[in-house]
């Protein structure tokens, strides 16, 4: 493929009519993406019924009370027992962490999680997600010419806020689209 384009480090915006329930209204951020394959972690579903504070108390981690504040978020339906620390890249676990996009960086350890709640030496910013978005061979690159998604540059302001109901249309406002005007019917011209 010589004119394959990566998006990582780029939003996925879901189109409405994707017709995938898991999908519906979703913001993913690109972490990796090659020519036969992609992984993306979604941006705006909380857990329902977990927060930081419970996950650590599980591993035995120690974790201040504001840790019960903090949404951890369902990063996709792939191994979702699977836990992914999104963060800035001021932090970095040596042989752990996958930096990527602008200043962002993945790890998944015990590690991270620690950091996350660590205000000295952790990261900026971070956010815990259960499971991740996968594709194969060709087939993001399929979704995106059936106007599935639509593509965005990523911000850290939207992709570490905690306003989950609206980061869908925020994330369309940064194309300059209005979700009521989107069709749910996709075609081609």
């Amino acid at each position: 493929m010589d004119d394959f384009q990566s998006l990582v480090g780029r939003l996925l915006v879901a189109m409405p009519g994707i017709n995938d329930p898991r999908f519906e209204h979703a913001v993913i951020l690109v972490c990796a993406h090659g020519p036969d394959h992609a992984m993306g972690l979604r941006l705006d579903r909380p857990a329902p019924g977990v927060d930081l504070k419970a996950v650590l108390s599980k591993l035995a981690t120690p974790a201040p009370e504001s840790a019960a504040t903090r949404a951890v978020l369902v990063g996709g339906p792939v191994e979702r027992e699977r836990g992914f620390v999104l963060h800035t890249d001021d932090w970095m676990a040596a042989e752990a962490s996958m930096p990527f996009g602008e200043g962002l960086a993945m790890t998944g350890t015990r590690e991270a999680l620690a950091a996350m709640v660590d205000p000295v030496s952790g990261p900026r910013r971070s956010v815990l997600l259960l499971g991740y978005a996968g594709w194969g061979d060709g087939q993001l690159e399929d979704e995106l010419g059936e106007n599935v998604w639509l593509t965005a540059e990523a911000d850290t302001g939207l992709i570490f806020d905690t306003d989950y109901p609206d980061k869908w249309s925020r994330a369309l406002a940064t194309l300059g689209v209005d979700p009521a005007l989107l069709s749910g019917q996709s075609g081609r011209a």
